[in-house]
């Protein structure tokens, strides 16, 4: 048996590995002495978000670019409160989402899409604070590398719960694995709440046709159907400048949902990388847990668990710790508590997401 373990355990730390060296690949960026030249459409689909989007707009408002060269639209998702936009200088203006498909979010990008008045399009979310030099920095890499779609980074804003500090070191480990892969030219995952592409590479790709029946996954399918056709043109933007800070959730439940959500795509991915990637990290984490159940049976040593639980942990620590500080000035908290907890979490996660249904935005899915 504990040959089995090792076994799965030095797939895993090989492949956490390889991140770590990819992340270390891509250079960070900073703005330059530009002039401000690309107009942008900031599309944000919200359902039910009164309470949110007055931040974001107001994180909007303070952008340290001419208001001239970007409008926002924001599209309401059947909430059942219309939202009233407040006086602002910039151009922003709310429709309503037209319903066509499994999934609200990609068609309320189609439905931004048909009245966007500038070729390069941002996708964020309602809940989302944008830094002031967000598009100045955008603005400065389109004119120095010429990409048509970029990823950007998310990350929370926490208060010191258990329950925040350990969504944003999953969020850290996912970030990272993000930015490793695009180390290694192999791109599979992204975050809508800071992702851009031009209009004419988005319809060169069809938009969402081939995945409008999955309820998610506006950014993951479109990134990996960017990447298999123009890799090339497919950039990562690793900048301080364009993190976008989002809210954690506030109870197990909803988080329990959330990354159901988000694992119920990998069965769908495209990416063959990232298919794999999946499947590596959750036998490394079932991995651990049946360490755990050989012991109780007798089958394994205590000390022998604990030996590949403590490797885990370490290469864990690794990419989580550098993610974490490129998104956050804060300190790590309960890494070690989380690390014991994750693998019972990520197993319970990937297996329900395979079979159970899951609740979201007061939807179910």
């Amino acid at each position: 048996m504990i040959w089995f373990l090792i076994l799965l355990l030095t797939v895993y730390v090989v492949t956490i590995c390889t991140l770590i060296c990819g992340f270390t690949k891509v250079n960070s960026f900073e703005k330059n002495d530009l002039n401000s030249k690309t107009p942008f459409s900031i599309i944000v689909p919200f359902r039910n978000e009164a309470e949110n989007l007055p931040f974001l707009l107001e994180s909007i408002s303070k952008l340290n670019y001419p208001i001239a060269l970007f409008e926002v639209i924001l599209v309401d998702d059947e909430s059942d409160t219309p939202f009233k936009i407040p006086h602002l200088k910039f151009n922003v203006s709310v429709i309503k989402n037209n319903r066509v498909s499994s999934s609200p979010k990609k068609d309320a990008i189609n439905t931004a899409m048909q009245i966007v008045q500038n070729d390069w399009v941002i996708t964020t979310d309602a809940d989302c604070i944008v830094n002031s030099n967000w598009l100045l920095t955008l603005d400065h890499y389109i004119q120095l590398h010429h990409p048509a779609m970029i990823a950007g980074a998310v990350t929370y804003d926490c208060d010191n719960s258990f329950l925040h500090h350990f969504q944003q070191l999953d969020l850290a480990s996912l970030q990272g694995a993000t930015i490793g892969s695009f180390g290694l030219n192999k791109g599979f995952m992204c975050n809508g709440a800071n992702f851009a592409y031009t209009k004419t590479f988005f319809e060169k790709l069809n938009g969402f046709e081939g995945n409008d029946q999955i309820a998610s996954g506006d950014d993951v399918f479109l990134l990996q159907k960017a990447m298999a056709t123009s890799s090339e043109k497919v950039h990562y933007l690793k900048s301080k400048n364009t993190i976008v800070r989002t809210k954690p959730v506030d109870d197990w439940k909803s988080l329990f949902h959330q990354r159901v959500r988000w694992a119920s795509k990998t069965t769908s991915y495209q990416s063959n990388f990232g298919k794999s990637l999946g499947i590596i990290v959750f036998l490394g984490n079932l991995g651990i847990i049946l360490g755990f159940g050989f012991w109780v049976l007798d089958w394994i040593r205590l000390q022998n668990i604990l030996i590949l639980f403590l490797i885990k942990f370490l290469i864990d620590s690794v990419l989580i710790v550098q993610t974490h500080r490129f998104l956050n000035h804060s300190k790590m908290h309960f890494l070690l508590f989380s690390s014991s907890f994750y693998p019972f979490w990520s197993v319970s996660v990937g297996l329900y997401s395979l079979f159970g249904k899951y609740e979201w935005k007061g939807r179910k899915f």
